[in-house]
């Protein structure tokens, strides 16, 4: 079974190409023209494995907001397309990961429906070049695409160090929760 997936989005405010392999080895190439969100996306792509190839040109002059809104909502159409029938997966996973002073919990559930919950209280309105609040969405916009639950929460006193242990908490929980482990649907309903 070959869990690949090659998607592209564009439109007036975004121009986006991604391609993703669940089953990789953490290779990426990554250019979203926001240079702190580039970094978590290769956190994610090294920490959970799957191989991810992002090119993504927005209107970063007005903000970071649609560019990153539109790569969640592409990262999760490539997801739902690269899971397929989810036939043998684990299903539900969760992760507790700690960076430094602080850490985070991810709890996922590739269940076919979509509904994220994250808690996260960032002290300053810029990481680096990226606005803080945008990473709420960014779940929010892949956990609909996707089609899967998200649950997340993140504690500790230095921004940088949250916002990569909650990218780091949320690759393992993934890696975790798409692991081949069985041959049948996990579902009483016997589709996800």
């Amino acid at each position: 079974m070959t869990r690949i997936a090659n998607v592209s989005r564009k439109t007036s405010e975004t121009d986006i190409e991604i391609k993703m392999n669940l089953d990789g080895d953490g290779v990426y190439d990554i250019s979203t023209g926001v240079n702190f969100f580039n970094h978590m996306l290769e956190s994610f792509s090294r920490h959970s494995m799957i191989d991810l190839d992002v090119k993504a040109v927005g209107d970063i002059e007005i903000d970071d907001h649609h560019t990153i809104e539109d790569i969640g909502i592409l990262l999760g159409e490539a997801f739902l397309e690269a899971i397929g029938d989810k036939k043998g997966i684990k299903r539900m996973a969760h992760a507790i990961v700690p960076m430094d002073e602080s850490v985070s919990t991810i709890a996922i559930d590739i269940s076919g429906r979509s509904y994220c919950n994250m808690k996260l209280d960032f002290k300053n309105d810029k990481i680096g070049d990226m606005t803080s609040d945008v990473l709420i969405h960014f779940f929010e916009s892949f956990a609909s695409s996707a089609k899967i639950n998200i649950y997340g929460t993140v504690e500790g006193a230095n921004d940088h160090h949250k916002a990569e242990a909650v990218f780091k908490a949320f690759a393992k929980a993934l890696k975790d929760a798409i692991k081949i482990e069985h041959d049948q649907i996990p579902s009483t309903k016997g589709v996800l």
